[in-house]
């Protein structure tokens, strides 16, 4: 048992020395900057679909409100 727990934290040890060796590099930096980036971005593209969405949804209604008002001046029905 002794032999494999001295194993273990070697590995840890490694591990650590690996991850201070990416924060010295800055990778670790890059990596969360980009990450980021991608949220960012997702998150804006999300808000664009919505508004999109939106600018269907008021133009559908304008097409309708149109439609009525023809339909009206058609039978002769005075719009106020």
């Amino acid at each position: 048992m002794g032999h494999l727990e001295r194993e273990r934290e070697r590995e840890k040890e490694r591990e650590k020395e690996k991850k201070r060796e990416r924060d010295r590099k800055g990778e670790r930096k890059r990596e969360r900057e980009k990450e980021r980036e991608k949220r960012k971005k997702g998150r804006e593209t999300e808000r664009e679909r919505e508004r999109e969405k939106e600018r269907k949804r008021d133009r559908e209604k304008e097409r309708k409100k149109e439609k009525r008002k023809r339909e009206k001046r058609e039978k002769g029905v005075k719009i106020a």
